[in-house]
């Protein structure tokens, strides 16, 4: 599901905008990548059904247009009438779309409403992997920590992050605990799921199913604490551009120790976001 630049020019970088300041991230971060894959862009905007810019395609065209840095770029401008996620769902299956690119509407102490539902309808539903942009982009991504936990979905997203990137360094952060520590109150006890952790971590990444390319250029990180603690540490440590999750296909985000804590994760990280959903 991910990108190569052997098939690039069939495929097709989606990115979603309100038509204020806050899709501005989104757009520049979309049109980076597009041209990084040979890509055709897609803009979309969903029409509210009371704006006037449903009634008039050409008029509608334009406001889509004048939000781009360059109004008169060689890309696809899309109105599209209804609910957003369910707009950008659709266009992502009609599109031969290999990535969604959306904005966050707002960010605050109490959370983040567009996180909590349109992103989470557009990963449980799209047919390719969802970047959520936060920071301004200035330069390709060069340094991707994929947050696993040893699970299926935790390969593909290391897999899709290196098919989609392969000029990017990778390091690999697995966050565990030992349940129930307080009452255990043993290091022999912490010693073992280390060392079990351990195992599963190089038995992930030693699978037949991944290349010894990405093997070369991936670095392993095993962290004792919690996932969203270690993953804000590592990014600030390691000069992370983008976090890459994998999910679940069924029932909302993935119910691994990652992926149920994934809705936390992207309102907490302070950079760019990549979920993968597992078919």
């Amino acid at each position: 599901m991910g990108m190569s630049r052997r098939d690039a020019e069939q495929e097709t970088v989606l990115v979603g905008t309100d038509l204020s300041a806050r899709s501005d991230r989104a757009i520049d971060r979309a049109l980076l990548l597009s041209k990084e894959f040979g890509a055709r862009l897609m803009v979309l905007h969903a029409i509210e059904p009371y704006s006037l810019l449903k009634r008039d395609q050409t008029r509608a065209d334009k406001a889509i247009r004048d939000v781009l840095p360059d109004p008169e770029a060689d890309v696809d401008v899309l109105p599209a009438i209804g609910p957003a996620p369910a707009a950008l769902v659709a266009a992502a299956e009609n599109g031969n779309c290999a990535l969604v690119v959306m904005g966050v509407a707002r960010m605050n102490h109490l959370g983040d409403y567009f996180i909590g539902t349109a992103v989470d309808h557009v990963i449980r539903s799209a047919p390719c992997p969802v970047l959520v942009v936060k920071r301004r982009p200035h330069r390709a991504y060069r340094t991707i920590a994929v947050a696993v936990d040893c699970s299926p979905c935790s390969q593909a997203a290391l897999l899709t992050a290196a098919r989609m990137f392969p000029a990017a360094s990778i390091h690999v952060i697995h966050a565990f605990h030992v349940p129930y520590e307080g009452w255990l109150r043993s290091d022999d006890t912490r010693d073992d799921f280390t060392g079990v952790a351990r195992a599963e971590l190089k038995a992930m990444l030693a699978a037949p199913e991944v290349p010894e390319d990405v093997r070369a250029r991936t670095q392993l990180h095993l962290e004792y604490g919690e996932v969203h603690k270690v993953l804000l540490e590592a990014t600030d440590r390691l000069g992370v551009d983008l976090v890459v999750m994998g999910t679940h296909g069924r029932g909302g985000f993935i119910r691994s120790m990652v992926g149920s804590r994934a809705e936390e994760l992207l309102r907490c990280l302070p950079g760019d976001t990549m979920l993968v959903r597992q078919t």
